[in-house]
């Protein structure tokens, strides 16, 4: 018997923006005046690593890097565009997951987040009903595709590895769950839920 689910979120829980799915920068030069391109260069490519495993504050990173790109831009302003921006949830997978959990099955979230956007995915978009633990790589300092990550996990839901099923979207996390001993599904566009967990 399936008793215990590990879901992903960006790629399997939310994808995009909420009206058509495309990537949340898409308009990120037109609505305010950023290059994604510069902004990946500048902002993600020096500091994400350590700010999604709780190194670095997110806010204090932003803020040279705004200030330099876009003065009149605030850290809070930018963070509430890119939540706002990337936040169409699975409505179908949720249902799913809903189900399963009504007969039984424990929900979990395992996803490499920092804190403001954990807090906002568990409370404004309301995943954190849907699910009964959050483990999310800057609580953790530690985040997927790490092994330790997975092993932190593991431990703190009293679990055995062999008892989770992770879904990911990313086949590198799929690889390093399974050699943690965890079971796992590479979740596509194209993946049912259902069909997926009929061969365990």
């Amino acid at each position: 018997m399936i008793k215990v689910l590990m879901v992903d979120v960006d790629g399997v829980l939310i994808n995009g923006r909420p009206w058509d799915g495309k990537h949340w920068s898409t308009d990120l030069e037109t609505d305010l005046g950023l290059s994604p391109s510069l902004f990946h260069e500048r902002f993600f490519t020096p500091y994400w690593d350590k700010i999604v495993t709780g190194k670095l504050d997110i806010l204090s990173a932003l803020k040279p890097v705004l200030s330099d790109l876009s003065p009149y831009l605030t850290p809070e302003e930018f963070i509430a565009y890119w939540f706002k921006n990337d936040a169409r949830l699975n409505t179908e997978l949720i249902e799913s997951l809903e189900f399963y959990r009504s007969a039984g099955v424990r929900i979990y979230l395992a996803t490499n987040q920092e804190h403001l956007r954990a807090e906002y995915i568990t409370q404004t978009l309301k995943l954190g009903k849907l699910v009964d633990a959050v483990y999310y790589s800057a609580a953790l300092g530690v985040k997927k595709l790490d092994h330790a990550f997975f092993e932190k996990v593991t431990n703190l839901s009293k679990l055995r590895p062999e008892e989770i099923i992770l879904i990911d979207d990313t086949l590198a996390n799929i690889i390093a769950a399974k050699e943690c001993g965890w079971h796992a599904i590479h979740w596509t566009k194209e993946s049912d839920l259902a069909s997926e967990l009929a061969q365990f």
